[in-house]
């Protein structure tokens, strides 16, 4: 009985908060006024930066969504490719050191952010911070507080920004994007994306130009939230879009495919990304921007990366921008890991008559249509290192047909290795083994045991790569420690 009353005092003490706190808001991101493509956090002035990669290897990282099973198996690549050592003009360094950018998405985008905010210091922590920790359990038990529910009865703070709080409490510590800006690790990108058109937007402050908005002052947290923030589950992370007030202007990937000289628009990623930007823009009629899980845009975290790549390829001006040039000369490999902890759990659906019931059809019909669409990502990847291989080839023998064999024409077609490394649990041999991983839940909490094993199977996966293999043998790697 003594429980029941102190139920009800804490219930009606609840009530009473609720009554005079009123709605409670979210944070506000601030405006800039005018765009300075030279400065704040983005990949061009970050990779500068850097000063311990070594500049004939760049290593670009996608991280995909998925919990935390995403979040481990995203975390034991990184811990292979710490445990890899290789010999640079004789010095011996890892080769996670030559790891410049790492994309993110849901689950992955935890690991990306924290790597990029600790560094080797996440290699003793993030087990028991995150990846060990029941942090649905802990979500679950924050909405159901009755204290809580003042800051989510009506108003601008949903369970996101509870969850927000919670991932800065256990994982982030307060921590902005500005604190990333001097940091010696990779530059880490978690996406989100609009509810509205189901476009990416990334927490990078390319993106956050299109909202004259200041990544700077962005909370890790709030990134990894909305980057995670499932529909339904979670509530949409929301930001203002100041969009019209800062003098933007399109990056130069733009201005030549609207270029009227060039005919018609292109079709495919690029016009897809152009009328992105030009809903962004309009901020007169998305004055704000409701973001849910980044993986609903790319589950594999790697569209960023594929428009990137095709605008290096493409696009002069683009190379500038990441200091490679004639002059500065260009990287000799460039090695891109996706980590796909795709779930294809087993159903006995087909079986019955009767259909499964509302939960699971609206996990199901979403996360089909994800996991297809990053098969498809994965395909185009491998399709776009071809393609770079294809024309290169067709450039020399072009050149030599036309005695071309100096310098300039050695620039025009740039000798770089590309490696395409796709590493996922379809790829395991064992159906026993292939089967648990796959039917492992898309949630906020594993068994310890999980988590290692998750940890192990990736590292296990990325040595068995005949890609990462040719990679080892190119870097001159070393027997692990």
């Amino acid at each position: 009985m003594r429980d029941v009353h102190l139920s009800r005092r804490l219930l009606i003490g609840a009530l009473a908060a609720a009554s005079v706190a009123g709605c409670a808001s979210r944070p506000i991101n601030q405006p800039i006024t005018h765009v300075d493509t030279t400065s704040g956090y983005r990949t061009s002035v970050h990779l500068a930066k850097l000063q311990n990669n070594d500049p004939d290897t760049l290593i670009l990282l996608a991280f995909s969504g998925g919990g935390t099973r995403a979040a481990a198996f995203s975390y034991g690549v990184l811990e292979e490719l710490r445990r890899t050592a290789v010999v640079v003009d004789g010095q011996h360094r890892r080769l996670l050191d030559d790891v410049v950018l790492i994309t993110g998405v849901s689950g992955g985008s935890f690991t990306a952010l924290a790597y990029a905010l600790y560094g080797d210091q996440l290699f003793s922590e993030y087990e028991t911070r995150f990846l060990k920790r029941d942090v649905q359990g802990a979500l679950t038990r924050r909405t159901l507080n009755p204290f809580n529910w003042p800051k989510l009865i009506g108003g601008s703070y949903g369970r996101s920004e509870l969850a927000a709080d919670y991932y800065d409490e256990i994982l982030f510590q307060g921590a902005t994007f500005a604190d990333l800006r001097d940091k010696p690790t990779p530059t880490a990108v978690a996406a989100g994306t609009d509810l509205s058109n189901g476009a990416r937007l990334e927490f990078s402050q390319n993106d956050f130009d299109l909202l004259c908005s200041d990544l700077d002052k962005v909370h890790l947290a709030r990134a990894a939230a909305a980057s995670s923030a499932v529909p339904v589950v979670l509530s949409p992370v929301t930001f203002n879009n100041y969009a019209g007030s800062c003098d933007y202007t399109y990056p130069a990937w733009v201005t030549e495919i609207t270029n009227p000289n060039n005919g018609s628009l292109p079709g495919g990623r690029e016009l897809q990304r152009y009328h992105d930007i030009q809903d962004f823009l309009n901020s007169k009629e998305h004055p704000y921007i409701h973001l849910v899980d980044g993986g609903i845009a790319d589950n594999l975290g790697v569209r960023a990366i594929l428009e990137a790549l095709g605008e290096f390829e493409t696009n002069a001006a683009y190379r500038a921008a990441f200091h490679f040039n004639s002059t500065t000369g260009l990287p000799r490999r460039l090695v891109l890991i996706v980590v796909n902890s795709l779930m294809s759990p087993t159903t006995d659906w087909d079986k019955h008559e009767s259909p499964p019931g509302m939960v699971s059809e609206l996990l199901q019909s979403s996360g089909v249509p994800m996991e297809r669409y990053s098969h498809e990502s994965v395909e185009l990847m491998k399709d776009m290192v071809h393609s770079w291989q294809t024309q290169r080839e067709l450039q020399i023998l072009q050149a030599r047909l036309a005695g071309e064999f100096g310098a300039d024409a050695e620039a025009r077609m740039p000798k770089i290795d590309v490696f395409a490394i796709d590493i996922s649990f379809e790829q395991l041999a064992d159906p026993k083994e292939r089967s648990y991983f796959l039917n492992l839940p898309t949630s906020f909490v594993l068994k310890p045991e999980a988590v290692d094993r998750l940890r192990a199977i990736a590292a296990t996966l990325l040595r068995q790569s005949a890609e990462y293999q040719r990679l080892l043998k190119e870097v001159g790697a070393v027997s692990p420690k």
